[in-house]
């Protein structure tokens, strides 16, 4: 199933929209316009299908007494019928699931170590490194007497490295290999990239293709199979999060509430129309509502929330 930054801002509102008008008993046309609008083109199909999946995360909501729930439970029966029916003629959805959500789901499941939604960990590793894993990560180690390696499925890292003169400390993910040169920094692994933040020492970036670049402390940069970007500063964003700390520096409304939605078991999404507002300051990643409260406070927009998990940053 396709990631929310994948899909279009009006296709999440427009399916968000048809999940409340399908909580109350309706008419026969009104299934029949829901199932047109979801047969329109695949990503109506993955936008309604997460839809479901965040719903699906407040079940226990549902099972509540009041007709309203049971009127709501009702409705999804149908809903999810005719959800089968129509995800089952839509191979193109099908392969977006298999070959995008499906990979990353099970390499969750089998990772040596892994953070869901909204969680973080740190673990102290078998050298004496000390990693600690951001929320929506899977990591693997594997050392041996010739290497320590950890590899980075998806999501992000800070790892604090321990002193071993015989094993050289790596990093892998799907664009290259990063090789500590005693040294404390972060690796972000998203769908296209790698970012690599370098706080203390030296690491090393091998692309796939064969590109090496030394990276110093202070410094930060992307790279991806092919390519290694031109560095920059060091954000410490990158670092202050594993002290539960959301740090904002210019930086666009729309990555902001990216970074938030990490932590909140809930949809956050954001308007394009206010995604490129310019945001300054901290704020409390365990926290989504007091964080969202800050915001409208400082900046000409507002929430709007059809359903209690679904919440949208909007122009005021």
């Amino acid at each position: 199933m396709n990631s929310p930054g994948t899909l279009s801002h009006a296709s999440l509102e427009q399916a968000a929209q048809w999940y409340v008008r399908l909580q109350a008993p309706g008419s026969a046309q009104e299934q029949q316009r829901w199932q047109a609008w979801v047969a329109q083109n695949p990503e109506h199909l993955a936008a309604w299908q997460y839809v479901e999946r965040v719903s699906q995360r407040f079940a226990p909501l549902l099972e509540q007494p009041q007709s309203a729930g049971r009127a709501l439970r009702s409705s999804r029966r149908q809903t999810l019928k005719t959800l089968l029916v129509l995800c089952g003629g839509s191979t193109l959805a099908w392969g977006a699931w298999r070959n995008t959500a499906l990979p990353r789901l099970v390499g969750g499941w089998s990772a040596d170590y892994a953070t869901t939604r909204g969680e973080t960990r740190d673990a102290l590793l078998a050298d004496g490194s000390h990693v600690w894993l951001n929320a929506l990560t899977a990591l693997d180690v594997r050392f041996d007497s010739a290497q320590r390696l950890l590899q980075l499925r998806f999501g992000e890292v800070l790892i604090d490295t321990a002193k071993d003169a015989h094993r050289p400390f790596l990093v892998d993910t799907e664009h290259g290999r990063l090789q500590a040169l005693g040294t404390r920094f972060s690796v972000l692994h998203d769908e296209h990239r790698t970012h690599l933040n370098v706080f203390d020492g030296r690491v090393q970036v091998s692309t796939l293709s064969g590109q090496v670049r030394i990276i110093e402390a202070g410094q930060q940069v992307w790279f991806t199979r092919e390519h290694v970007d031109t560095t920059a500063t060091v954000s410490p964003a990158r670092e202050a999060w594993s002290h539960g700390v959301l740090l904002a520096d210019n930086l666009p409304l729309g990555q902001l509430i990216a970074e938030l939605n990490r932590y909140r078991q809930g949809h956050l999404g954001c308007d394009p129309a206010v995604a490129q507002l310019p945001v300054m300051g901290s704020f409390p990643l365990k926290d989504s509502d007091h964080a969202l409260y800050l915001l409208q406070a400082a900046l000409p927009i507002r929430l709007d929330s059809p359903l209690p998990w679904w919440v949208t940053v909007v122009p005021k």
